[in-house]
Order: structure tokens, then sequence, then C-alpha cells
């Protein structure tokens, strides 16, 4: 049953603690809960658990009081050390993901635990250490309406969005960046590369792309990681671009990363937290999916304020501001790591995808 009007009241100064130690994307797709707790409880501090290097992404968040990083990979030592150190220093601690870890954190941290849990009976053990659980669904219900499910068990409404703020200092970074004034130069932001290859458009593709918005008199701004490998890759592809395209890959950090999107005419990436941070912002978002299941992880659209997931599974789909687009074979979305069933494989239903399908989607957007 769901918790009483009573406690949900005492909870307004209480220590709350969200764990949330998987990829930055996760961390992004879980500002919709943290907003729905401090709606709820404006006096409580909120602390997130992450893992170290996707903080980043919460590090302007005003409904979090507290960023606690923790390293992905830790000695058994360090790790007895950390748990000791979150012994029940929380009133209520929430696991938004299903796996042993935040489990555990949960409830080592937490006076009351709630979290998600897989169904089946090798699980149940999670369900046991749990005060209240919900039944994860990796297949039918998005990640962010999965989150919202812990607020139903605290009686505390939904708030369904996403969130990503800045302030004016990264303004002037954005500002800083672009040798233009963006008010007046309009401006498409292209994402190529995502974290895996098998979530990957061609590389002729964003040539043949970047080509058509130029011949329309829009600046071509590309967006990327730090790491060496696409760095090195974005700066060749961006000398086969048009002469003024304008390369910051590395050079922002997310808050940055969202002023420049909330300006741009339009967005285009593939499957990657870049994408779902472009349809938050309420960008004209195009997401080219290929393997991913579009029902869990289609980029949380602006002002989508529906208990209903945005996107069904197959098909290319329109939804607010964002257009999700994928090829029409039978096999989308496999839900498989490339055809080659590993992350560096490439997929056929994004490698041969036609730039002219990326076309219609701007159309629909009202870019021509």
């Amino acid at each position: 049953m769901l918790l009483s009007r009573g406690w949900w009241a005492c909870m307004n100064n209480k220590q709350i603690l969200v764990v949330a130690t998987r990829r930055i994307g996760d961390v992004l797709l879980i500002t919709p809960l943290l907003r729905s707790l401090r709606l709820a409880w404006p006096g409580a501090r909120i602390d997130v658990l992450v893992f170290a290097g996707t903080e980043g992404v919460l590090s302007r968040n005003n409904d979090v009081d507290n960023v606690i990083a923790v390293t992905h990979r830790s000695s058994f030592i360090q790790s007895i050390r950390f748990l000791m150190s979150l012994w029940r220093n929380y009133d209520l601690a929430l696991s938004t993901m299903s796996s042993d870890r935040p489990t555990i954190y949960a409830r080592v941290a937490g006076k009351y635990c709630i979290g998600e849990v897989d169904p089946g009976g090798k699980h149940q053990w999670k369900r046991w250490l749990l005060s209240r659980t919900v039944e994860s669904d990796n297949l039918n219900t998005h990640t962010v309406l999965m989150h919202l499910k812990l607020a139903d068990l605290l009686s505390i409404p939904r708030c369904h969005e996403v969130v990503m703020k800045w302030d004016a200092q990264d303004e002037a970074v954005v500002h800083a960046a672009l040798p233009f004034d963006i008010s007046l130069q309009p401006y498409v932001v292209l994402h190529v590369y995502p974290k895996y290859f098998y979530k990957a458009w061609n590389n002729e593709a964003w040539i043949a792309l970047a080509t058509w918005l130029h011949a329309r008199g829009v600046r071509i701004v590309l967006t990327g990681g730090n790491d060496e490998h696409e760095t090195v890759g974005l700066r060749e592809l961006a000398a086969l671009m048009p002469i003024d395209t304008i390369n910051l890959a590395g050079k922002l950090s997310f808050p940055c990363l969202a002023y420049l999107l909330c300006n741009a005419k339009a967005y285009v990436g593939p499957d990657t937290v870049v994408t779902h941070l472009a349809a938050a912002m309420g960008t004209p978002t195009i997401a080219i999916f290929g393997p991913t299941n579009a029902i869990k992880w289609g980029p949380w659209p602006a002002k989508y304020e529906f208990d209903a997931n945005p996107f069904v599974m197959r098909g290319t789909q329109h939804v607010n501001n964002v257009v999700l687009l994928q090829d029409e074979r039978d096999c989308v979305p496999c839900m498989f790591e490339g055809c080659d069933r590993h992350i560096s494989s490439s997929s056929d239903c994004l490698q041969n995808l036609p730039v002219k399908k990326v076309v219609q989607a701007l159309g629909e957007l009202g870019i021509r």
C-alpha cells in the first residue's frame, strides 16, 4: 500500500538519497524523479549517488543538494569502507537501478528504502532487503516512467520534466566558443558519435546532411566527448564538411551544452545522452535510432506530461519537438549490439539509413 499523508508531511526536513550508479544518460533520466521529490518536500536534503564521471549532468540541478561520486571499480576494502560511510545516513533511500550494487547502497544508506527490482525468483533477495519495491520493466515502459513509479510508492505527485540547468558563466563559455552571434545566425547541432559504434550513422551521411544544411544558410556545430578517438575522428570529419563548420567536441560541459542546444534551430543525433538533452531543452530534435528499444530509451519530448510511453516500438514517430527516426526493415529494433552482436559492430539499419529520411524529418519540424 502507499505511504500515509502523515509520513509524507514529516519527510520535509529529512535526508534523502537517490542512487543512480550507471551511465550518464541514466543519471539525466532520473531528474523527473528528483524534481518530483523536491516539489513534494522542498525542505528535504536530497543527495544523489552516481558513478564518477557522470556527475556533470547534475552540476547545476537545484533539486540536488549534494552529489556523491563513487568509482565504478574499487577494491573489496574500499567498497566496505564506502558502505560503512553510508550506514543509515538517510531517512529515505531510493534505488533507481535494478542491479545489485544500487540495491545494496539503498539498503545500507536508508532507514526506509525503496527500489526497482527485476522480475523472477533469483531477485527475491532484493525484495527482502528493500522496504518496498516496484517490478522493473525493461521492455514496455519508458525509463522516465519506470523511475516515476518510485514517486507513486511515496504517494507524491509525478513531475515529468527532464531537468538541465545552466548559469551566466555557462552562457559566456558558449558565446566565447562560437565565432558568431547566436541571436543572429541560425545553427544546427550535429552529434555524430555515440558511445558505442553499433548506434552510429555513417560518416558519408553526416557530410551530406551538413552540406544540405549549409546550402540553406545554416551553420553547423559539432558536439562530442573528450575521448581521444572521438576528438580525432570528429576533427577529420569536420575537415570534410562545409569550411565554416564549428567543432566543439570536448570543449563544453553539460550545462554549456544545454544552453547551446536550447538556442539551436535543430539538433540531429543518435541514441546518446546529448540527444536526450536536446529533446529536454525543447530543441527540434531528430533522434536516429537503430537497434535500441524506442519505448524504453526514446528521448523524452519537452512538455510531454502523460503517464504513457511517448513512443511505440517500431516506425518513425513525431511527438512534440522530437522525431524519432528508424529504418523500415523488419528486424528493427533488434535490441542487440549491432548486426555482429558486439559494441564495436555496425548496424545495417543505421549504416544504410538514407539522408533523405533525415531531411524529411527536419521538414516535419519546420526546417527546409
